[in-house]
């Protein structure tokens, strides 16, 4: 017998802190269902976790950066009968270099999986989870979302929605006993680096495991917090440092920290 019905959908599971979510949710006895574009890695992580911990894991696959996704996603869970009680929104990408020398349908893609799909994706279930007075989201966002971020413009942008929006929204459901946490890791360790063309910048010389950074936003998600850094000294320093410096001194050390050798 599952020692937890709660159904979490779980977008990008198919490796990083998607997947360690994913593990960490089958370990205390919940279902899934998986999303992300690698049926091949969804299946594999569908078997892992079933014959593990003897949940149920159902497999969508779905590429987030095509219109209409999310509904997509939702209409299939629909059909199946599935009340889906954890929305974790973990999908995401980013990428390397000056605006206007980036292109433009990579940059649209970007913000179509980071916001759009996000946005539409917490709409179609949230409504559920509130009608039930029950329910969790977690949106994966990063302490990137408390400052401007030369070299990845549009990204940082895009996590500064997230954090917005996550608190926001809590705030709105609080009485219907449903939650909203934003995660807001530093550098971690996942695939995040070789597909936005980061690798070389020294942040990431020292990143986190994705299994410590899951750690961190489950359990604040459990909790029911509003933002949750997985290190100290980033609450700190987006806390309490950035919003006393100057902006162009904030822009500058942004940009350093971009910066390749």
């Amino acid at each position: 017998m599952s020692r937890n019905s709660d159904t979490a959908l779980i977008t990008g599971a198919s490796g990083g802190i998607g997947l360690e979510l994913a593990r960490i949710h089958a370990s205390k006895g919940g279902n899934l269902v998986l999303v992300a574009r690698s049926g091949d890695k969804l299946d594999a992580l569908k078997t892992e976790l079933e014959t593990q911990f003897g949940v149920s894991a159902v497999v969508i696959i779905q590429d987030l950066a095509t219109p209409h996704a999310a509904l997509n996603i939702f209409e299939k869970t629909e059909a199946l009968g599935l009340e889906i009680d954890v929305l974790i929104n973990n999908a995401g990408f980013g990428g390397h270099g000056l605006f206007h020398e980036q292109t433009l349908a990579n940059t649209q893609a970007m913000m179509q999986v980071n916001i759009a799909a996000l946005t539409e994706l917490s709409h179609y279930y949230l409504t559920g989870m509130v009608q039930r007075q029950r329910g969790r989201i977690l949106n994966v966002s990063s302490t990137a979302s408390f400052m401007p971020g030369p070299l990845q413009a549009v990204y940082y942008a895009t996590k500064a929605y997230v954090t917005s929006f996550t608190q926001a929204i809590a705030e709105e459901v609080a009485a219907h006993k449903v939650t909203a946490t934003a995660l807001c890791p530093g550098a971690v360790a996942t695939g995040f680096v070789e597909a936005g063309n980061l690798e070389g910048v020294g942040i990431w010389k020292h990143a986190r495991s994705a299994a410590s950074a899951a750690q961190c936003g489950y359990k604040a998600m459990e909790k029911g917090e509003l933002v949750a850094f997985n290190e100290a000294k980033l609450r700190f320093l987006v806390n309490w440092l950035v919003p006393l410096l100057p902006r162009r001194v904030v822009l500058g050390l942004s940009r350093q920290a971009m910066e390749k050798p």
